[in-house]
């Protein structure tokens, strides 16, 4: 009895414990926020500097058990000051993060945030094929180009350090800007919606080291500004009139017009909107207003 009643005093010392709703919430927001920032710098070359901090913080651990002065003098005033190292470290993920955070799939908020104007999918598809064509052309006379399709994450900054135009997007007004002797031509078109939102813009270039020889400055400013948020971009090259198509950091090469203007129909607009236009059915009855202005 005597060890039972030890037994009994010893776990009555210990602080009860509650586990209420609040704690779990606490719990699973901590773990998303782990969860999320391991997933956007894993594939990123912040990756390798969070494994080196974290070896910095077992070097640290081990100075600090064998009490050695001198190394734990250095590295105190290391870590005293991690926070601001880690903003400055990790600047590009943390603002990926909260671009992240801040893609509402709310209508009504983005419709507040962006200014609503009412575009129908019909517009906004009718545009895809309009550039879609000018890009096909482009290519068959090897004309360079780089045009970005906005997506949810706005590019007002990017716009800014261009021309602004807000004009409606036909096939001859992109080949116009990109015509080899207009000024705008070496910068990128910003599109948003159905319009042309600035043109002759500078993009960022990529953080990416392993690249092709191959791929020129253009490839690089699409992939770079495919990096910073949800946008696609297409590239039609200088030198081979290739047409390419980067998202999310990746590059696919070598695309039809018809292959195109899937993927970009299929990403900037809803797939799951059923009452969505059928492409095609756009595509002929806009070669068919086209014969008709021609006769």
């Amino acid at each position: 009895m005597g060890e039972f009643n030890s037994l009994f005093e010893l776990i009555s010392k210990i602080p009860s414990l509650s586990f209420r709703i609040r704690d779990f919430l606490d719990i699973f927001l901590v773990a998303f926020v782990i969860y999320q920032c391991i997933k956007i710098i894993r594939d990123s070359r912040a990756f390798q500097l969070a494994k080196g901090l974290l070896f910095l913080g077992i070097i640290y651990l081990l100075v600090y058990v064998f009490d050695m002065q001198a190394s734990s003098y250095i590295l105190q005033l290391l870590f005293a000051n991690i926070f601001i190292i880690l903003v400055v470290v990790f600047q590009q993920e943390i603002r990926q993060i909260i671009e992240h955070l801040g893609k509402s799939r709310f209508g009504f908020v983005n419709a507040i945030m962006r200014g609503y104007r009412g575009e129908t999918s019909e517009e906004v598809n009718t545009a895809i094929i309009e550039i879609c064509k000018a890009v096909d052309r482009m290519s068959e006379s090897k004309t360079g180009a780089l045009i970005v399709f906005e997506k949810d994450i706005l590019l007002g900054d990017i716009a800014n350090n261009g021309i602004e135009m807000d004009a409606k997007v036909t096939h001859e007004l992109i080949g116009n800007i990109f015509y080899p002797k207009s000024p705008l031509h070496d910068g990128a078109v910003i599109v948003r919606k159905d319009r042309i939102l600035a043109a002759g813009c500078v993009l960022p270039n990529t953080g990416q080291s392993e690249l092709s020889s191959e791929l020129g400055t253009r490839h690089r400013a699409a992939l770079g500004m495919s990096e910073v948020c949800d946008a696609m971009v297409v590239v039609v090259s200088e030198e081979t009139g290739a047409i390419s198509l980067a998202q999310n950091g990746n590059l696919r090469k070598g695309l039809t017009e018809s292959e195109l203007r899937n993927e970009l129909i299929g990403y900037i607009t809803d797939k799951n909107d059923e009452n969505k236009p059928n492409p095609l059915k756009i595509l002929k009855k806009g070669r068919k207003n086209e014969e008709a202005q021609n006769k």
